[in-house]
């Protein structure tokens, strides 16, 4: 059973800096693509970043510039490093995975961002 566990998030003023990760376990496939995506309150969940496990990378607009992502394939993990953390990117981020070979489809519990004017 594919598990993720997430971590990172907290309460941080503009323009400060946060760094999420989610580690990944439970599978002897790995995964193909990681991503993050994030939900305010009232709003859909949408996609911030994802990346490939060659590293392509995909951002939404309103992050570009800003946040980076990354990945460790040997142990599993995604990072989102966030800079310049505006008012707008408080949300709930969730970490999501699309295992190797199955292409099953992972939610981490979801971590909180708050961002304070």
């Amino acid at each position: 059973q594919v598990q993720l566990v997430e971590s990172g998030g907290g309460l941080v003023q503009a323009g400060g800096s946060l760094r999420l990760s989610c580690a990944a376990s439970g599978s002897i496939l790995g995964f193909n693509a990681m991503g993050w995506y994030r939900q305010a309150p009232g709003k859909q969940r949408e996609l911030v970043a994802d990346i490939t496990r060659d590293g392509t990378t995909n951002y939404a607009d309103s992050v570009k510039g800003r946040f980076t992502i990354s990945r460790d394939n040997g142990k599993n993990v995604v990072y989102l490093q966030m800079n310049s953390l505006k008012p707008e990117d408080t949300a709930v981020y969730y970490c999501n995975v699309v295992e190797r070979f199955t292409a099953r489809l992972y939610w981490g519990q979801g971590t909180q961002v708050t961002v304070s004017s």
